[in-house]
């Protein structure tokens, strides 16, 4: 591979001349993922039993603000959406379904997989799908697991359920791959990788998450400060997408987004201004996650990534 040699006062130093090694058409995925958390986060995650509910019950006004501005560009968006939200405003949640949006499982009521028992895991998985299927007549291909926190038994459930795809892990940033089972690691023992399976990853970033930055929550569950100012994320966003732009050629650009955050009224101007950023560039698409992901896994077969030495 072609290289460039910097000379500086300690010495030599040999970087890659990336840029001349990216393709000449650009094929960049963007998509717009909301999860509509609603009632179910405040309850489920962070154990609230007073008015802080009703900041998910904004939840639903968000949604009605999101499906207006996807329908005003015309793309479409996808909504992880857990049992507990479909029950709750079921007209939302047909309506996100009637205008042809993907829906995807996002658990019963928001509860983190990694603080439950394996049956539990299994009624939740099992409890989302019958909410969304009552309220939407909908199947979902795809999982994200509330808060992104994944056990070694989510991966072998949503394979025996029929999913698709997961989007909760972050092994990589713009290039999908193969989830695994019977990963193993210790503190004396080098880390085991496990066998690749037919479910692809679709992975996510914090950085690429609004919840996290800009929504203020303090209780027993921790602490997000709302640091950052929407026009600050924006920036991040902007930044993420030039680098797979520019530096990287080809990819899905994934962000998360939930109604009850995005959809106030100062921050739409995150949805807005990614959307009016990205649009217009040349190979760049919009995509739901599900078509993202039977487009890539055309031709692939299971397999680890050539980064992991594997004997």
């Amino acid at each position: 591979m072609d290289s460039v040699i910097i000379h500086s006062a300690e010495g030599e130093i040999q970087i890659l001349n990336q840029e001349k090694h990216m393709p000449d058409e650009k094929e960049v995925g963007v998509a717009l993922t909301f999860d509509y958390d609603a009632l179910s986060l405040w309850i489920g995650t962070f154990g609230a039993k007073t008015s802080m509910i009703s900041r998910g019950e904004f939840g639903v006004i968000g949604a009605r603000r999101i499906l207006s501005t996807l329908a005003h560009y015309k793309i479409p968006g996808t909504f992880f959406i857990p049992g507990h939200t479909a029950y709750a405003f079921q007209e939302s949640v047909q309506d996100i379904a009637a205008a042809g949006h993907e829906i995807g499982h996002h658990g019963w009521i928001h509860e983190i997989p990694a603080t439950v028992s394996p049956e539990r895991e299994r009624w939740i998985l099992e409890q989302g799908l019958k909410a969304l299927k009552e309220v939407a007549n909908i199947r979902p291909a795809g999982y994200r697991s509330p808060a992104s926190d994944n056990t070694p038994c989510s991966v072998p459930l949503l394979l025996e359920f029929g999913f698709e795809y997961d989007s909760s892990e972050m092994a990589s940033d713009f290039e999908p791959y193969w989830c695994r089972v019977g990963d193993s690691f210790n503190l004396d023992e080098p880390y085991k990788f496990g066998t690749p399976v037919n479910l692809v990853e679709l992975p996510v970033a914090w950085h690429l998450d609004d919840f996290p930055h800009v929504e203020f929550v303090l209780s027993k569950a921790g602490l997000f400060p709302a640091a950052q100012t929407p026009d600050t994320l924006l920036k991040i966003w902007k930044d993420e997408f030039d680098f797979l732009y520019n530096r990287v050629g080809k990819g899905l650009f994934s962000i998360t987004m939930h109604p009850q955050v995005i959809g106030r009224g100062h921050r739409l101007q995150l949805l807005e201004g990614i959307i009016e950023y990205v649009r217009n560039k040349p190979g760049v698409y919009f995509t739901t996650m599900i078509d993202y992901c039977r487009k890539w896994k055309k031709g692939k077969m299971p397999s680890l990534s050539p980064e992991i030495a594997y004997d």
